[in-house]
């Protein structure tokens, strides 16, 4: 065996112990996450591992391929001790790097239900970016003792491959035998990293996860997560959609709303509050159907009995910088983040521009330090002149540790702060206390009971907030002139497993409530997304004009419908149906009301009218790509 064969081979066996690694991290994912996939037998584990080694070859690669190049180069020098000490760092870092991202999305996984992209960086910007990651090392602490040891067996495994070496010269035979097996290393390199050998191979990407998996939320067994960072590091533009042509698209789902009224508009003040994390399984209210659960939130069950509080409604995303666009300016984040995407300068026409043309003062508050998640960036786009963070705030003493200024100080502050706008005003507020890692703050200590998951006692700390905030605005001249809209960014961690399902996941509470107006107080179950609010806010303003909206007021429409995007595929609830479509064809029906959990697909057995579900759901797909393509999200 050559010098250069000997190279090779010593490549592949110090390659070989990571795909034992990657595998070994699958099943751990698998185990530490079991409650996500009550219906994943063995059997199926072993077909999505089998799977995964078409991913983990890939990421591999990808995080290899200087070092395999490098390695492989028909030179005398390749064998210097200083040279081969340099391949040794280089294949560390890489290595332990990728294994540090797919160990932490053990963990990470149970908050956004996918595997991390290039979006996890979005935080490497935050300013107490080192606190958090310290709060996570000790929330996690055996994650951190299994990497480690993880990283001590790559180290160790490389030092007992010996690298081979030879005294004597190398010949022109050497050169040429040397050159040819770094090309068929290239050569192979390039396959496994397109996941192919025809010409007609795409790059694999994480779609193609799609199959080997019986629904979705199984796609991130399949995975691994340095190969989606990797795989995402480009943002992909959309491809434009032609479902339809442009009459047919306008005819079938047109975002382009235009409202009509034969009075003035109704101006009274706005105030939205995001809550973080606030997913209806917390809601006592809203589970009444649920024996012998109360749930966390007591004042908002109160308030929900004297407001238009939408019972069947949901998020449009799973993070809180997928909800900002959608609350804000009706425009989903699907696929990808909007704020996020190549799209993100697009000329927008949100809330806060609408009615601030209507002589509206805008504001946004967020108790964070500024410039956190890139909201206040956003909310300008979005129209709202002014931004209260942790800045305006001014007393850095009732920091957090983790977040910011938490919700009960905030809040007051925020309704001091409004006390001296001029009306009309629209205001928001995103709250943070309701978040990883679950701290009261100092002197809440035992004052919340809490429940079996650790962010049961925050969501109690929120709830006794956003009481004395209604107490403190309820005294306030522009009280009584106002209408609240309360819901949430996304859910968080689930417990009951009737929100264990793709569905579930994002149900969350949407509340319009108008203080002393009887007549708005309904519990409401028709179908409600995040994109609705602003429709049906304007709508109840009695605004007059054109403006773009990816929703519908859900009072008005016909056929209401939820759109939302999870682990490659496209979900559109409408009725009692939950269609799932992936790769240009449906692939799952649900009857949601009848089945809960989600266990019996009724693709091939149903009398639902799914043709005309279909054709809504591709409509409102080529609209949403085209027109971000476009720069069409103005009327």
């Amino acid at each position: 065996m050559t010098i250069f064969l000997k190279r090779f081979w010593t490549l592949l066996k110090r390659l070989s112990i990571l795909f034992v690694i990657y595998q070994f991290l699958r099943l751990i994912f698998f185990l530490y996450n079991r409650q996500h996939y009550p219906e994943v037998h063995w059997a199926d584990l072993v077909r999505m591992m089998k799977g995964g080694l078409q991913f983990d070859l890939t990421g591999l690669l990808y995080l290899n391929i200087l070092y395999i190049i490098l390695y492989l180069l028909p030179f005398k020098f390749a064998e210097h001790k200083i040279y081969r000490q340099i391949l040794f760092g280089l294949f560390l870092i890489t290595n332990i790097l990728g294994i540090a991202f797919d160990t932490g999305d053990i963990f990470y996984f149970d908050y956004v239900l996918k595997r991390s992209t290039i979006e996890i960086f979005m935080f490497a910007g935050e300013k107490n970016i080192g606190i958090l990651m310290w709060q996570f090392l000790k929330d996690f602490w055996w994650g951190f003792l299994l990497f480690m040891l993880l990283s001590y067996i790559i180290y160790k495994w490389h030092k007992y491959i010996k690298d081979p070496v030879t005294t004597h010269k190398y010949t022109y035979k050497d050169y040429i035998s040397g050159f040819l097996i770094l090309l068929l290393a290239i050569y192979l390199s390039i396959v496994g990293i397109r996941g192919g050998f025809t010409r007609a191979t795409r790059p694999i990407n994480l779609n193609n996860a799609g199959a080997y998996i019986n629904k979705p939320l199984e796609m991130a067994i399949v995975l691994n997560t340095p190969f989606t960072i990797i795989r995402t590091l480009k943002k992909q533009a959309f491809k434009p959609v032609h479902y339809f042509s442009e009459d047919e698209v306008n005819k079938i789902f047109n975002p382009v709303k235009n409202y009509e009224s034969d009075s003035n508009m109704v101006k009274k003040n706005v105030v939205v509050i995001i809550v973080e994390s606030l997913a209806k399984e917390y809601t006592g209210l809203l589970n009444k159907d649920i024996k012998g659960y109360n749930g966390y939130t007591p004042f908002l069950d109160s308030l929900m009995l004297q407001s238009h509080t939408f019972t069947n409604a949901y998020a449009n995303g799973r993070k809180s910088i997928d909800a900002m666009p959608s609350v804000l300016t009706s425009i989903p984040s699907l696929v990808q983040p909007y704020v996020l995407s190549p799209y993100a300068t697009n000329k927008l026409l949100g809330l806060g521009k609408i009615l601030k043309q209507k002589g509206y003062k805008t504001a946004f508050f967020h108790g964070a330090p500024n410039g956190s998640m890139g909201f206040d960036a956003f909310v300008n786009l979005a129209g709202f002149d002014e931004y209260y963070g942790m800045n305006e705030y001014g007393n850095k003493a009732d920091f957090d540790g983790y977040w910011g200024i938490p919700d009960d100080k905030f809040l007051q502050y925020m309704a001091q702060t409004i006390d001296t706008f001029h009306q009309p005003f629209i205001s928001t507020v995103f709250t943070l206390s309701s978040h990883h890692p679950f701290k009261l703050p100092p002197g809440y200590k035992g004052k919340f009971k809490g429940g079996p998951l650790p962010i049961h006692k925050v969501v109690q700390y929120m709830d006794y907030s956003m009481k004395h905030f209604f107490e403190t605005a309820a005294k306030m001249p522009w009280f009584k002139n106002t209408i609240f809209i309360i819901t949430a960014d996304h859910c968080n961690q689930s417990y009951l497993p009737e929100y264990n399902t793709v569905l579930g996941r994002h149900a969350i509470p949407i509340i319009f409530y108008e203080p002393g107006n009887k007549q708005a107080v309904k519990l409401d179950s028709t179908l409600t997304q995040q994109v609705d609010i602003m429709p049906r806010l304007l709508r109840k303003l009695n605004y007059s004009g054109k403006f773009l909206s990816f929703g519908n007021d859900p009072a008005t429409d016909k056929h209401p419908f939820v759109v939302n995007y999870t682990n490659g595929t496209w979900n559109y609830i409408q009725d009692n149906y939950l269609l799932q479509f992936r790769n240009n064809k449906m692939i799952s029906l649900y009857d949601y009301k009848k089945d809960r959990l989600l266990r019996h697909n009724l693709i091939h057995n149903t009398k639902a009218d799914t043709t005309f579900m279909l054709n809504r759901l591709k409509a409102f797909i080529q609209q949403y790509k085209n027109r971000l393509i476009e720069n069409r999200l103005t009327p």
